[in-house]
C-alpha cells in the first residue's frame, strides 16, 4: 500500500509571512492541529514547512512572545519531511519515525503538495485491516463449526 492510498489530500495550507494569530484562527476554523506552510512557484505548492498547534503554543506563548508580532515563519519547522506518493507505507513509517514527527506532507514528483500524512491516517487503515482480519477468523470459525458440529 502507498502513501497516496492512505493520506488526507484536503490539505491545509498557509504562506510564511501569515500572522500567527490568523494562522492559529484558520487551524481553529478548519479543524485542524497543523498547517502545511507553502511556497507558490508557479502552479505548484511546495512545502517549505509546517506549523503546529504545539508550535504556537511552544514558541510563541511559551516563550511570552506577542502573538500579534509574529509570522508562521517565526514559528514553523523549516524544511520538514517529506514523502513521495508512491512511498510506501512501511517506507514513510521508518522516515517519519527518523525524523521524530507525526505528520508529513506529501509531494509528487515535481515536489508540488498533494496531501499529508499523519500517525492517524495510518493508525484509522490499520484498524480497518485488523476488521478484516477479525472477520476472516470469526467466520472461518462459523464455517468450521458447521461443516463439523
Amino acid at each position: 500500500m502507498n502513501v497516496n492510498s492512505v493520506c488526507n489530500h484536503n490539505v491545509a495550507m498557509i504562506e510564511a509571512n501569515t500572522g500567527i494569530v490568523e494562522a492559529a484562527a484558520r487551524m481553529r476554523t478548519e479543524h485542524v492541529g497543523d498547517l502545511i506552510v507553502v511556497e507558490h512557484r508557479g502552479a505548484r505548492r511546495i512545502p517549505i514547512g509546517i506549523l503546529t498547534d504545539r508550535d504556537i503554543v511552544v514558541s510563541i506563548v511559551g516563550s511570552g512572545a506577542a502573538p500579534g508580532d509574529l509570522t508562521v515563519a517565526d514559528a514553523m519547522t523549516r524544511d520538514p519531511l517529506t514523502v513521495h506518493i508512491d512511498n510506501g507505507i512501511e517506507y514513510a513509517l521508518r522516515e517519519m519515525s527518523r525524523a521524530g514527527v507525526r505528520r508529513t506532507p506529501v509531494v509528487d514528483g515535481s515536489g508540488d503538495l498533494i496531501g499529508v500524512l499523519s500517525i492517524d491516517d495510518i493508525i484509522d487503515q490499520l484498524a480497518v485491516q485488523l476488521g478484516y482480519i477479525s472477520d476472516i477468523l470469526r467466520l472461518g470459525q462459523q464455517a468450521e463449526l458447521r461443516k463439523r458440529p
